[in-house]
């Protein structure tokens, strides 16, 4: 049997299934148009959106408006804004101790300087990393492996190693104390402790922004640089002019990205620190679950709350950066 026939043999029965299907699909779009066929098949995919992030938002909302410790909505009562009131019944917002829910402004304000410092920090190592994987160097692919694997860990694997080599007994003090150092507590320090969340932080997510940007900068034409460098253009002003501007809507990208995941901290620190020492590297998200879930006095219905503000808050974030994105892109345009 040749290689066409045993082809046609194949595809008998998938083209069998074709003219099955394709003859209900041709009434459909004679009776609905082309607009209609579009809505057909982006069906499943809404049904499912709808179901497993629109329906859970709307009981999250519903939750936030009742009180209790019951988990089910037949067991809880209905009190209107009284979480929200609670989580806003302070006499100095700066002062967290002056707050009814002194715990929430702590890490609103823990999440307020992470968010500020990593996320910073991880654009800058990024957009570093990303210029010098761009060069020619020797192994270029297998570095630029490396950079990405920790990408690829769960976030429990990496607050488990981190908290392996910080530890009073761990991998760095072992270190340190080869050049005769005395060992140190870095996970029961307040300034270490936190500077330690925002470097593993970074550690872990890096990767894949400077993936982001490294594809950005190979996106721009190389005739570009060219004709910079026979003008005999320096290389900081090659910088500013042709490869900052070209590379902002990766930019973009990232900040938005970097962001949201900023905020949402919760995995490797939970592992890493557990929130302490204190409260220290209490964050909002770790917050919200001890709230609702952990704590002996659990109040769905706050943690409830506290999830909705934190969603607003980055709905808002992530409008006005893409605001600000599509301003600039069309000032470059004009």
């Amino acid at each position: 049997m040749t290689k066409t026939a045993f082809s046609s043999l194949l595809m008998t029965p998938v083209n069998a299934l074709m003219r099955i299907v394709d003859a209900p699909l041709r009434r459909l779009q004679k009776a609905t148009g082309i607009s209609g066929m579009a809505a057909f098949f982006l069906a499943p995919n809404m049904l499912i959106f709808g179901i497993f992030v629109l329906l859970p938002l709307v009981i999250n909302f519903v939750y936030s408006m009742t009180g209790g410790t019951a988990f089910f909505l037949s067991e809880r009562s209905f009190v209107g804004g009284e979480q929200y009131a609670r989580l806003f019944s302070c006499v100095d917002y700066l002062d967290p101790m002056s707050c009814q829910e002194d715990a929430f402004w702590t890490a609103v304000g823990n999440t307020f300087w992470f968010v500020l410092l990593q996320v910073s920090l991880m654009i800058l190592a990024s957009l570093v990393t990303a210029l010098i994987l761009n060069r020619d160097l020797v192994a270029r692919s297998f570095w630029r492996a490396v950079f990405f694997f920790p990408v690829l860990l769960s976030p429990v694997v990496v607050g488990l190693i981190w908290k392996w080599i910080l530890q009073r007994q761990g991998l760095l003090n072992y270190i340190l104390y080869q050049f005769g150092a005395e060992p140190y507590s870095w996970l029961t320090d307040r300034t270490w402790t936190f500077a330690a969340t925002i470097g593993v932080s970074i550690w872990a997510h890096m990767g894949l922004y400077t993936l982001i940007l490294l594809a950005g900068l190979q996106a721009i034409p190389k005739d570009l640089y060219e004709a910079a460098e026979m003008d005999g253009t320096r290389p900081a002003r090659v910088f500013w002019r042709i490869t900052l501007p070209l590379l902002a809507p990766n930019l973009l990208v990232v900040v938005v990205l970097a962001l949201i995941k900023a905020v949402q901290v919760f995995d490797e620190v939970y592992v890493l620190t557990g929130g302490g020492p204190g409260t220290s590297t209490l964050y909002l998200t770790q917050y919200i679950y001890e709230t609702g879930f952990a704590s002996a006095l659990r109040n769905p219905g706050l943690a409830a709350a506290a999830s909705i503000l934190m969603g607003l808050v980055l709905v808002v974030l992530t409008l006005l950066q893409l605001g600000v994105g599509r301003r600039s892109e069309n000032k470059g345009k004009r």
